[in-house]
C-alpha cells in the first residue's frame, strides 16, 4: 500500500503515531546472542547491530538478503552565491554516471548485491535561492516528500539513503542550524572543496538564509521547505516511510542526517530505526551526530555523498548478521560455557 502525504498537516499526524520496535524479536536474538560460542558482550557494536535489525526486522535472526540503496538528486538555487567548488550542471552528469554504473556507489552496491534506486526530482528546476525566497513552495516540498516515500520499497529487510546535489552541503547547514541552533560558523564545512574566501561566502550566505527566514525555522516542516532541497525534502520522506513500515535504515553522511533530523525533531524518537553508517569530513556532521545521539559505525573521513559511506557500513552489518546467524552454540560445538 502506498504511503502518501496529503499535506504537512497528515506528516505531522503520522509523526504522532509512528510504530515502535519489537522488543521480544530482541529478547530472542539476545538470548542466541548468549549461547553463542564467544564470550558475552565480545562482538560489542556487532551485535548491537544485530538486535536492533532484529527488533525492526521483527525476527529473531535478522537477515539481510534484500537491501535497498535509494540516493535522490536534487538542483538547488542558492548554487547562484558560489557556495560549491563544481558547476550545477554537475548533478545531473553525476545522476547519468550513476545510471551508466561508474560511481563510486555502483561500485559498493555490486559489492554487497545491493538494489540500487536514483531519483531525479526535476533536475532542470532548480530550487529558489534561499537567502532571498523560501526554496520550495509547500506543494514543491510535499511532492518531493512523497517522491522519497514511493521510493521506498513495501518490504525490504534494510534501507540505506543518500543523495547527490551540488549545492546540498549549503542547504544541510542551514537545515542543521534551523533544527539545533548556533550560526553558520557552526555547521558549515568545505563540502565540494572549498576554502578560504570562498568558504567565508559560504558561511555568509548561510547565515544571510537564517537570517532572512527567522521564526517560519523554528517549525522543522517550514525548515525543510525553507532553506532545504527538493532532495532533502526525499530523503525525509523516505526515512519517515521506512520508520512506518517499521524498515531499518541505515543513513549515509552530512546531507542525509540533516534531512533525516527533520523527523527526530517532529518526533522525540523519530530516527529510532535508524542507525549512523559513519562520520564524514564535514563538521557539521560529527556535532549533528552529537545532538541525534547516534553513534557512528565508521571513521573513515569520508564526504563523497551518494550513499557511499552508507554502503561501505552495510559491509559491517552484514558481518554481524553473518556471525549471529552461522555461529554454533556452546551446546551445538560442545564448548563449555563458563567455569563452574
Amino acid at each position: 500500500m502506498a504511503i502518501v502525504f496529503s499535506s504537512f498537516a497528515a506528516i505531522r499526524n503520522a509523526t504522532a503515531q509512528l510504530p515502535d520496535v519489537a522488543q521480544a524479536a530482541i529478547a530472542e536474538a539476545r538470548a542466541r546472542d548468549a549461547e553463542l560460542t564467544k564470550p558475552l558482550g565480545s562482538l560489542a557494536r556487532l551485535e548491537e547491530c544485530v538486535l536492533h535489525l532484529a527488533g525492526w526486522q521483527k525476527r529473531p535472526r535478522p537477515r539481510l538478503d534484500q537491501t535497498h540503496i535509494l540516493i535522490f538528486a536534487g538542483n538547488h538555487g542558492v548554487t547562484a552565491r558560489g557556495v560549491s567548488a563544481f558547476p550545477a550542471e554537475v548533478t545531473a552528469q553525476m545522476v547519468a554516471n550513476f545510471q551508466n554504473g561508474g560511481a563510486a556507489i555502483n561500485q559498493l552496491a555490486r559489492l554487497h548485491g545491493a538494489q540500487l534506486s536514483v531519483s531525479s526530482l526535476d533536475l532542470d528546476k532548480p530550487t529558489k535561492d534561499f537567502t532571498t525566497a523560501p526554496a520550495m513552495s509547500e506543494a514543491e516540498c510535499l511532492a518531493a516528500v512523497n517522491a522519497g516515500a514511493a521510493a521506498v520499497p513495501e518490504a525490504s529487510d534494510l534501507v540505506l539513503i543518500g543523495e547527490m546535489g551540488i549545492g546540498n552541503t549549503t542547504a544541510a547547514a542551514a537545515l542543521a542550524a534551523a533544527l539545533f541552533g548556533g550560526n553558520a560558523r557552526d555547521w558549515v564545512g568545505s563540502g565540494t572543496g572549498v576554502h578560504g574566501s570562498a568558504l567565508e561566502n559560504k558561511i555568509a550566505v548561510v547565515d544571510a538564509a537564517l537570517a532572512f527566514h527567522g521564526k517560519a525555522l523554528t517549525d522543522p516542516l517550514e525548515a525543510l521547505r525553507c532553506v532545504g532541497g527538493r532532495e532533502l525534502a526525499a530523503l525525509f520522506g523516505a526515512t519517515l516511510a521506512a520508520r512506518l513500515r517499521s524498515i531499518p535504515v541505515l543513513l549515509d553522511g552530512f546531507v542525509t542526517g540533516a534531512a533525516a533530523a527533520v523527523l527526530a525533531r517532529l518526533a522525540p524518537d523519530g530516527l529510532k530505526h535508524c542507525l549512523a553508517a559513519h562520520v564524514s569530513a564535514e563538521p557539521g556532521h560529527r556535532r549533528l551526530l552529537e545532538h541525534l545521539g547516534h553513534r557512528p559505525l565508521l571513521d573513515l573521513g569520508m564526504r563523497l555523498g551518494e550513499g557511499s559511506g552508507a554502503a561501505v557500513a552495510l559491509g559491517t552489518l552484514k558481518a554481524a548478521v553473518a556471525c549471529h546467524e552461522g555461529m554454533a552454540t556452546f551446546a551445538e560445538a560442545q564448548v563449555s560455557n563458563k567455569a563452574g
